[in-house]
């Protein structure tokens, strides 16, 4: 598919009125959990490209592009309001937060294995096993705060929910987070696409714990939704900075339109609910004309072909969506014990004595026992008698393994 060959309306066709703004809601307990995941991948994709183009009016002076900008970000506005209401009225704060940190796992995991960019490649693997124990965390959550509550259910048995890397040692000096960025002009067009898809669809989950953590019902889920947001922040700062920061900003809005094109379409080929089906094609033809706009504005006032930024036109492999989970395991088994060091990865038991990371542990950990990712974990033990888990298998890890004991030390001590 080639989205510049798409046949499409005058743009200014594309404005819904309100009865269309508002969809109908999925159903929570019918609904495919991947469906939901694409739920919220797309709704972060148009909140990354509203914001990205809010940017790009604010350092642009020319009246032309100004105006072209207003005219699709109000299309991408309505496009983010009509997704985020597919999400139901009954859909609570915690099955929203599973649905988030499954996307993360699987979409990560999927790219990972389909990048050809070895950089590219380490950062979401890295990344990888903290979304992973994210959802073990949240979980846990769940199960001591939600009657009847079943976290296996709402992934559908294709995540497991068990450690990755621990919360509390993905705490990290900030300048660790910063990556190399790749070249565009020498990089594919699929690890391109990599860069900003993963980027917007962190950079949501950063955006929803930071608002949603002042409205969790009780202190234990308000600090674990802090804790967490802050470590979303710094996949956010890692997963922005791969990406090539010479593009021009015309450039850069071409390859966020093909983005959400490539996203838009390859949701619609993988959808089975026919009404988001829908909706996922509607909005792919509104990104293609978009698409066209960008790529105009990018030879009048860049002088550069579209080609250079995104080849012909042609998608590359599609995004699917579905289970990784041996994908998973393999990855904690080979690189539970590694944490950042500026644009490398490393081993925790070869980093110095005097690193950053082991600095910045020092300044935000006084007390491990006051963590609330452990607290959470270390009051469903004391309450149940074990933590909560879903597993195929027993955990890889076999530091891991113990369910009466949550470790605090692996990946983050010499211990």
């Amino acid at each position: 598919m080639n989205p510049l060959e798409y046949k499409t309306k005058d743009i200014d066709s594309y404005y819904m009125d309100f009865e269309k703004l508002y969809p109908k809601a999925y159903n929570k307990k019918k609904t495919n959990p991947y469906t939901k995941t694409r739920v919220i991948l797309m709704n972060g994709t148009e909140y990354e490209s509203v914001w990205f183009l809010h940017q790009f009016a604010r350092n642009c002076k020319i009246p032309e592009i100004k105006q072209a900008l207003a005219v699709v970000r109000k299309q991408e506005q309505q496009q983010q309001k009509r997704i985020a209401c597919l999400k139901p009225l009954n859909e609570s704060i915690l099955e929203t937060t599973l649905a988030y940190e499954q996307l993360a796992i699987d979409l990560t995991a999927t790219l990972a294995q389909n990048d050809t960019d070895e950089n590219n490649r380490q950062a979401l693997n890295f990344a990888l096993l903290e979304d992973f124990d994210h959802l073990y965390r949240f979980s846990n959550l769940m199960m001591l705060d939600v009657k009847n509550a079943d976290p296996k259910f709402l992934v559908g048995a294709m995540a497991e929910i068990t450690p990755g890397r621990p919360t509390i040692a993905h705490h990290r000096y900030p300048k660790d987070d910063v990556k190399r960025a790749m070249v565009a002009d020498k990089s594919d067009l699929y690890s391109k696409l990599v860069a900003n898809i993963i980027t917007a669809a962190e950079q949501q989950t950063m955006n929803y714990y930071m608002n949603i953590s002042q409205w969790y019902k009780n202190d234990l889920g308000r600090k674990l939704y802090a804790e967490i947001g802050l470590v979303e922040e710094q996949h956010v700062t890692q997963y922005e900075s791969l990406k090539d920061p010479t593009c021009t900003w015309l450039e850069q809005w071409v390859l966020h339109e093909y983005t959400e094109a490539y996203l838009y379409y390859s949701a619609y080929c993988e959808e089975k609910d026919e009404y988001i089906k829908n909706i996922w094609l509607d909005h792919f033809e509104m990104e293609c004309a978009h698409l066209r706009v960008a790529c105009e504005l990018l030879k009048k006032y860049d002088k550069i072909d579209y080609k250079k930024v995104i080849g012909v036109g042609e998608f590359p492999k599609l995004l699917t969506l579905g289970t990784n989970i041996d994908y998973v395991r393999e990855v904690l088994n080979r690189t539970i014990l590694l944490t950042a060091d500026r644009e490398s990865y490393i081993d925790v038991m070869k980093l110095k004595p005097n690193a950053d990371f082991f600095k910045y542990q020092d300044s935000v950990i006084k007390d491990e026992k006051c963590v609330p990712s452990h607290v959470v974990i270390d009051k469903m033990i004391k309450t149940t008698g074990k933590d909560y888990r879903f597993e195929t298998k027993p955990n890889p890890v076999k530091e891991l393994q113990n369910r009466k004991k949550d470790n605090v030390k692996i990946a983050r001590t010499k211990e």
